[in-house]
C-alpha cells in the first residue's frame, strides 16, 4: 500500500515537471509582439544612421566634384596659353563675352602663326574655347567646347585615327551644365570684356561655375560669388624684363651712404 502511494506521488511530480517544462519552452503573444517592436526600433535606428552617413558622403563627393571640374578646366586653359605662346612664332589672342540663353558666355581664341620661306604667314596652331547653348541637350546651362586646328597635331595617333566625319567638327564638347563662363582682361583697376588686336594682354581672369543661378533683388538670375571658381592666368610669363642700370657715380654714392649709415 505504501509502495503504491509513493508511485502515484512520483508520477504526479513527473507530470507537473513536464507541464512546467512545456510552459517554459514557449512565448506568449505579448512577449513576441514586444520583441518585434524592440527589433523594429533598433532596425529603424540603424537604417537612419546609415542613411544620414550616405547623405553626408554624397554631399562631400558633390562638393569635391563641383570644385575639381572647374579647376581642371581652368588648368587646361592655362596649359593651352603656355603651350601656344612660345618664342619663334607670333601669337594673337581674341576674347569676347556675351550672354547666351540668359547665361554668361565667353569665347577665347589663341592663334599662333609663323612665316615660311616665301614670307607667307601660316597658321601653326589655333585653339578655341567657347560656351554655347545646345538646344538638343536636356540639361540646363551651356556646353563648353574646345577646338584645335592648324598644322600642329596634339596627338598624332588619335588625329590619324579620327573618322572623316569628325574632321568637319573641330569643336569637341568638354562638359555641360555650365551656368557661368567669363573671361576678362585686367586693365588697371578695370576689367575688359573684349580683347582684339595683335598685342597680348598681360593676363586674363577666367571664371566658371556649374551652380544654379539665384534670383537677385532686381529680378535677374545670377550665380553667387561663392559658387564661382576664378583664376588669374599670366600671359607670356617668360618674357624678358628690361632693367635700367644706374650710372656708376650714383651707384657709388649709394654704396657710400650705406657705409656711412653702418
Amino acid at each position: 500500500m505504501v509502495i503504491g502511494i509513493g508511485a502515484v506521488m512520483i508520477a504526479n511530480d513527473m507530470k507537473e515537471a513536464l507541464h512546467r517544462s512545456e510552459r517554459r519552452g514557449g512565448f506568449s503573444l505579448a512577449e513576441v509582439l514586444a520583441a518585434l517592436l524592440v527589433g523594429s526600433m533598433v532596425l529603424i535606428a540603424v537604417l537612419g544612421i546609415y542613411g544620414r552617413a550616405e547623405q553626408a558622403t554624397a554631399a562631400v563627393n558633390r562638393k569635391l566634384d563641383s570644385s575639381r571640374l572647374p579647376a581642371e578646366i581652368i588648368q587646361r586653359i592655362a596649359e593651352d596659353l603656355d603651350k601656344v605662346i612660345s618664342p619663334g612664332s607670333e601669337t594673337k589672342i581674341t576674347i569676347e563675352n556675351k550672354y547666351k540663353n540668359g547665361y554668361p558666355a565667353a569665347i577665347l581664341t589663341i592663334v599662333r602663326t609663323i612665316v615660311d620661306s616665301t614670307d607667307k604667314e601660316q597658321t601653326l596652331e589655333e585653339i578655341t574655347w567657347l560656351s554655347g547653348y545646345d538646344i538638343e541637350s536636356d540639361m540646363d546651362g551651356l556646353v563648353l567646347y574646345r577646338g584645335h586646328t592648324g598644322m600642329t597635331q596634339e596627338d598624332k595617333l588619335l588625329d590619324d585615327q579620327r573618322a572623316e566625319w569628325e574632321a568637319g567638327y573641330p569643336l569637341v564638347p568638354i562638359c555641360s551644365g555650365v551656368t557661368f563662363f567669363e573671361i576678362l582682361v585686367p586693365s588697371g583697376e578695370k576689367f575688359l570684356n573684349k580683347w582684339t588686336g595683335n598685342s597680348l594682354p598681360k593676363g586674363i581672369v577666367v571664371t566658371i561655375s556649374f551652380a544654379e543661378p539665384l534670383e537677385t533683388p532686381t529680378g535677374d538670375y545670377e550665380v553667387a560669388e561663392e559658387d564661382r571658381t576664378t583664376r588669374t592666368i599670366a600671359i607670356d610669363r617668360t618674357r624678358r624684363i628690361n632693367f635700367e642700370l644706374a650710372p656708376p657715380e650714383e651707384a657709388a654714392g649709394t654704396s657710400n651712404a650705406k657705409a656711412r649709415s653702418i
